[in-house]
């Protein structure tokens, strides 16, 4: 019980980041914040220390419930599901560039706005369900799980209402806070297997890794490479005592 409260509080928090993100005007600053270089390095160590060495584990989980299945010829099932997160979250975003190189305002179109906020709505609300569903094998684990999406968070509102505009901090933020409560809440009340849950959680990691190569690693000219450097390395000291 006491760890469906903590968990609440990281959903809580995560929403009020998307929901206060239109005040974070920090982030708009050339050359770019300090703290969105530092987010950079957190969620790069993250990607790196953590997420992609807990792959190996989801492949086994994987590899185990698929022993009698048609599937089990296909060789890192668990790497093809992230491959498949890392490519529609690509894809995304290719749409965007496309429709405001198409707009003489450099503005997205109406349909693309939705498209894309609708797959961040499902991105945030599987973060949302895990945030229930993972395992996290101590208090600091949640804590920094917590700390690495929410700094990620910060970066992916800035660049989503960078390529949105207005009509992001009109709809697209609100849509985004309630998907995360929305995925806390299924969380709570639904479980499920280990084979979904390893699924989910290698969709995941593969949006994480595109949305941290695509944003979070800034261009040499506006960034700041001490501020990255303590991120990163900072980080990934305290992951090695989780």
């Amino acid at each position: 019980m006491m760890y469906i409260w903590l968990s609440f509080i990281c959903a809580i928090g995560f929403a009020l980041i998307h929901f206060f993100s239109k005040s974070m005007r920090f982030a708009d600053k050339v050359p770019r914040s300090k703290f969105l270089s530092f987010s950079a390095g957190v969620a790069v160590s993250y990607v790196f220390v953590m997420l992609l060495p807990e792959l190996k584990d989801y492949q086994q989980v994987l590899s185990k419930e698929l022993e009698n299945s048609p599937w089990q010829y296909l060789e890192n099932h668990i790497y093809i599901i992230a491959l498949v997160g890392l490519v529609l979250f690509y894809s995304l975003e290719r749409l965007v560039k496309a429709s405001q190189k198409d707009s003489q305002f450099e503005n997205t179109s109406s349909g693309v706005f939705w498209i894309h906020m609708s797959s961040f709505f499902v991105y945030n609300a599987i973060i949302g369900y895990l945030l229930v569903q993972e395992e996290f094998t101590t208090l600091f684990g949640l804590l920094f799980y917590f700390i690495a999406l929410g700094v990620h968070f910060v970066t992916n509102d800035w660049s989503l209402r960078r390529d949105h505009k207005q009509i992001y901090d009109q709809y697209g933020r609100i849509l985004l806070t309630a998907a995360i409560l929305l995925g806390w809440l299924l969380g709570v009340l639904t479980e499920v297997n280990e084979l979904v849950l390893s699924i989910l959680q290698a969709f995941i990691a593969g949006g994480i890794i595109l949305n941290v190569l695509k944003e979070e690693l800034p261009q040499e000219q506006e960034s700041s490479i001490g501020s990255f450097l303590i991120g990163s390395f900072g980080y990934a000291f305290l992951l090695l005592f989780v």
